[in-house]
């Protein structure tokens, strides 16, 4: 049974940085991907970045490149989304996912496992 645990979420003043985290049980390497999306109150889940586990790919939404950085430490079966320079726009509910197959995949519905999600406010 794979699950997805995130934590690292809190208040943080516009201009700062925040890690989040994500820690993953019950999968194989094999082709495993897994992503951060957001979601804001009243707007749909948005996709942020997401990373394939065997090798180093990554893939960022455009907006976020250059702000946020996603990485993975497989020994620690944890996955990791760095945000800095953080905006008031850039809070949500920041979510981890996780499929098998192509990674670079951007759609909510195609990942078959999510975790319960960690708010990250950004405000002064």
């Amino acid at each position: 049974q794979v699950q997805l645990v995130e934590s690292g979420g809190g208040l943080v003043q516009p201009g700062g940085s925040l890690r989040l985290s994500c820690v993953a049980s019950g999968f194989t390497l094999d082709d495993w991907a897994t992503g951060w999306f957001r979601q804001a109150p009243g707007k749909e889940r948005e996709f942020v970045a997401a990373i394939r586990w065997s090798g180093s790919s990554t893939y960022y939404a455009d907006s976020l490149k250059g702000r946020f950085t996603i990485s993975r430490d497989n020994a620690k079966n944890t996955m990791y989304l760095q945000m800095n320079s953080l905006k008031p726009e850039d809070t949500a509910v920041y979510y981890c996912a996780g499929r098998w197959g192509t990674f670079w995949v951007t759609k909510p519905n195609e990942y078959a496992y999510w975790g319960q999600g960690t708010q990250v406010t950004v405000s002064s």
